[in-house]
């Protein structure tokens, strides 16, 4: 069993130039639209309710939040880092024209440039799977995202849809995960996966030595 033992706030940035410096692609970015609920998913991924901020404006944040987390494997006692990174919420932002611009334009930026990035995690709402911007979105980081990098969709508040709706959302979308954050469902598959994407090399390693 994997769980995640510690989390705390490192830095903000308002683009790639002022991010954190640092050799190691362990970065998991968390990125959606706003209002999906990607703050109370870090939070309850990280089992720290104050950790990312849960604003009661959508759009507000304009920064790119890091976060450092401490991952423990349960079976063999081992620990490892890796840094959590939430995105500004995109397509929703009462803001002027030129400064929406330069945002999206510093997230574009982060998003095909930022070689530390191991895994993207788009979040959906469930209840709206098929917007625009969302189809957007991920057709962009298919075209952006390197041979080492990783993508994966997670719809969020699957609470809200009863269990037809549930089986016909992962018939439509079967690599995806669903997750509520509220009922904390889905959480230990979560980290397991984000575990294991960061630690594929090793993974590949023990499997040639075995």
């Amino acid at each position: 069993m994997v769980e995640i033992v510690d989390a705390k706030f490192i830095t903000s940035a308002p683009n790639i130039d002022a991010a954190p410096d640092t050799d190691e692609q362990n970065e998991v970015v968390f990125m959606a639209r706003s209002n999906v609920g990607k703050s109370s998913l870090l939070n309850a991924l990280t089992n720290h309710k104050g950790l990312a901020k849960v604003s009661s404006t959508p759009g507000k944040t304009r920064l790119i939040n890091y976060f450092d987390v401490t991952f423990l494997d349960r079976d063999s006692s081992q620990k490892s880092t890796a840094k959590f990174v939430d995105l500004p919420g995109f397509g929703y932002a009462k803001v002027s024209k030129s400064i929406k611009y330069d945002w999206e334009k510093n997230l574009t930026d982060y998003i095909s440039q930022r070689e530390q990035i191991k895994l993207f995690i788009h979040l959906v709402d469930c209840r709206h799977p098929d917007l625009d911007i969302d189809t957007s979105v991920s057709e962009f980081l298919f075209d952006n995202c390197a041979p080492n990098q990783y993508i994966l969709q997670i719809f969020t508040k699957v609470d809200k849809l009863n269990q037809k709706e549930q089986s016909a959302l992962r018939k439509k979308f079967p690599n995806a995960m669903m997750v509520s954050s509220s009922k904390k469902r889905g959480m230990q598959k979560a980290i397991k996966v984000i575990y294991d994407i960061l630690h594929e090399d090793e993974q590949e390693q023990e499997g040639i030595d075995d």
